[in-house]
């Protein structure tokens, strides 16, 4: 089966996803099936809007490395109720206090030190879009990451290749368990238009699809 044949049918299964989902737009735990009350926002690309919500998206990348999306929204939340969702707060806060905050989202010593070194980068790039090299130069920033960042914080079009997105391909049979980050991305990059809205709507219709089985 074709690559744009199965984002096909995953779009007609279970509708725009409405990625990545804000803290501003509603309780971002997870519900399966139901997006309107959950910070998502369906149909609607313009998101982010603002430099905060792009810090908020690449704080929320980070806090999901390792861990489920409910407990990443746990320690975003966290962040955000103590109004620390933001680079300077974050720059400011002692490590002790990030450890408590973040938590929930596990390896909370090492997400911290990426907290902080993501947020002077983020300071420094000015509203400016880093690049997918810049990325991958900061100290904790892998691929998946980086291409989370780029594709739902920037709107580029870098497809983001998570556990999800192996074990879907591999069940279908269009990858080998050996298949590397890059080359799986590849089969995305040479099959589809490169179109950040496509890309999103397909990266999140696995990770639905996964959710719901």
């Amino acid at each position: 089966m074709r690559i744009k044949e199965i984002f096909e049918q995953l779009f007609e299964r279970h509708g725009p996803q409405g990625w990545w989902p804000l803290v501003e737009l509603g309780d971002l735990t997870y519900k399966p099936g139901c997006k309107k009350y959950g910070g998502y926002h369906p149909k609607d690309y313009s998101y982010p809007k603002t430099k905060l919500q792009q810090f908020e998206i690449c704080t929320g990348a980070i806090l999901t490395q390792n861990t489920s999306w409910n407990q990443a929204s746990k320690a975003l939340l966290n962040l955000y109720k103590q109004n620390l969702l933001n680079t300077k707060s974050i720059l400011k806060a002692t490590k002790e206090t990030l450890h408590k905050i973040i938590r929930p989202a596990g390896y909370f010593r090492q997400k911290t030190k990426k907290l902080k070194i993501f947020s002077k980068f983020f300071i420094g790039l000015d509203g400016k879009r880093p690049t997918r090299d810049q990325l991958l130069n900061l100290w904790g920033i892998g691929p998946e990451t980086a291409d989370s960042i780029l594709l739902y914080a920037y709107k580029q079009p870098e497809f983001v290749v998570d556990a999800y997105t192996k074990r879907f391909l591999l069940k279908k049979g269009l990858i080998s368990e050996k298949a590397k980050y890059n080359e799986i991305k590849a089969l995305f990059d040479d099959n589809l238009k490169k179109d950040y809205k496509l890309f999103q709507e397909y990266h999140a219709l696995i990770v639905e699809n996964a959710k719901r089985k």
